[in-house]
């Protein structure tokens, strides 16, 4: 099991990208907090805020922005 991070993973229902981000987590056995900028104004804000940009999907793990499904950098900031 993952050590316990701060995971929240910003996306849209039709985001294929944001859906293997997901798959990934689950998968990794990472519990996150997922946010659908797509309906919800004020995570679209948050992420607009912590990334700098409108493109899906945005993960936050432990204040660390990750812009789109970057494995490499999501496994070197979860540590697996």
């Amino acid at each position: 099991m993952a050590a316990e991070h701060e995971v929240v993973v910003y996306s849209t229902p039709t985001c294929p990208w944001c859906t293997k981000a997901i798959d990934y987590l689950k998968k990794a056995g990472v519990d996150f907090e997922e946010k659908d900028v797509s309906v919800d104004i004020q995570a679209a804000r948050e992420m607009v805020k912590a990334s700098g940009q409108m493109g899906v999907p945005v993960l936050t793990i432990d204040g660390n922005v990750v812009v789109g499904f970057d494995r490499n950098k999501i496994d070197q900031l979860l540590g697996l």
